[in-house]
């Protein structure tokens, strides 16, 4: 009989530190999806739900690939426990898919670097006769408290110093994944009954969203520690590409009489004849309102929409125009004022030579620089590197 493995990641809607903390994009993928796609990742996951009390949260669950489990209010406020909204997803879960649940998880999507690896490790320890398990990183710190006589050592005697090699190993509590067997956690009702076991997590990976100082660093992070990502033809319903930056290199040439000048490269024109071949939607936007835009929309044969102050309100229209779900859209772009737009859609793109706040939220980077071919290269993700129209 199959082990019913379910993870249940809490996402309420509000948040005092971080505004919407859980739909808040790290690499272009809201917290919560991230913890949704790492949950539906590991192998001995069988089902995944997100407890939300918000109606954004449940739809980016669902977009996700998760289902959704309404909260109540009275398990969603500030001083509700986690164990609550766990306890509470597993009977809607049960009363809905008729199994029993073996093994629950508490998954944190606060914590933006788990890995499929640590989910399949605390379930493993659970499989393997544990009652409860969860993920810790090696810690080598010397802990103090302060007392009335004084300052103390917490985990070593002040008055020796060994070596770090010479210390006992200690853990510290990752935060981000729990697993319980299913029936104990029903009986006791908290995370750590019966017999514990930790699963090693890597420290680089360990970081848990508060407030925006943690959030920044988070999205420092993800081009070094998240696993390098294209969208396939099958992803992407409709490519949006900015103009100065991204099909140019950003510089301007101008005559004695102030006309403006730009370098366009021919691979890009290449790719996109290739994604009209193929069928995908392809726009310009830009802010900039310049006949040389319009020009090269032209040239292109797409469609452009230029001379626009908010491009995230433009592209929504657009979208809403054409019946296309953001969240299926590529929007590639380089610099700050393109940064509504990666949030709005499913698959922000920043050229190689973007703004390094613009490549931080980015869900994929070219290698290419803006101007030299980048637009060509996504083509090539998307059609291969000969651009050939795939089979539908």
């Amino acid at each position: 009989m199959t082990t019913t493995v379910l993870a249940v990641i809490p996402a309420r809607g509000g948040s005092k530190g971080v505004p919407a903390k859980n739909l808040t994009p790290v690499a272009g993928v809201p917290l919560v999806s991230r913890a949704v796609r790492a949950c539906l990742d590991a192998r001995l996951v069988t089902d995944v739900v997100v407890s939300t009390d918000d109606a954004a949260i449940a739809s980016a669950a669902r977009a996700a690939g998760a289902e959704a489990v309404h909260r109540p209010a009275a398990i969603a406020g500030d001083t509700a426990t986690s164990e609550s909204a766990v306890l509470h997803a597993m009977d809607a879960f049960e009363a809905t898919s008729g199994r029993r649940v073996d093994v629950v998880l508490l998954v944190q999507c606060t914590s933006p670097f788990i890995t499929a690896e640590e989910v399949n490790g605390t379930v493993e320890k659970i499989t393997e006769g544990a009652d409860t398990a969860f993920t810790a990183a090696p810690s080598h710190g010397f802990l103090w408290r302060e007392t009335p006589q004084g300052t103390t050592g917490v985990n070593h005697d002040k008055s020796f110093r060994p070596r770090r090699q010479d210390r006992e190993p200690e853990y510290l509590e990752t935060g981000a994944v729990y697993a319980m067997a299913a029936e104990g956690f029903r009986t006791h009702n908290h995370r750590f009954f019966g017999r514990t076991e930790l699963v090693v997590t890597d420290p680089l990976r360990v970081l848990e969203i508060d407030d925006p100082h943690d959030l920044a660093r988070a999205r420092a992070l993800a081009p070094l520690l998240d696993t390098p990502v294209v969208p396939g033809f099958e992803d992407i319903d409709a490519v949006v590409l900015d103009f100065d930056g991204t099909q140019t290199d950003d510089r301007v040439h101008l005559d004695s009489e102030g006309h403006e000048f730009v370098s366009a490269h021919r691979g890009d024109g290449l790719g996109i004849a290739a994604l009209r071949r193929a069928g995908m939607p392809v726009l310009i936007l830009s802010t900039e309102q310049n006949a040389v835009v319009a020009a090269r929309a032209r040239k292109l044969r797409i469609p452009v929409l230029h001379g626009i102050d908010r491009k995230d309100l433009a592209l929504k229209q657009w979208c809403e125009e054409q019946g296309i779900d953001p969240q299926r859209v590529l929007y590639a772009g380089n610099d700050v004022n393109d940064l509504p737009c990666f949030h709005l859609v499913g698959w922000p793109v920043a050229v190689a030579s973007a703004h390094d706040s613009v490549r931080a939220a980015a869900r994929a980077v070219t290698l290419t620089p803006g101007g030299s071919g980048a637009v060509r290269e996504i083509a090539a993700w998307l059609l291969g590197p000969e651009l050939l129209s795939p089979n539908r």
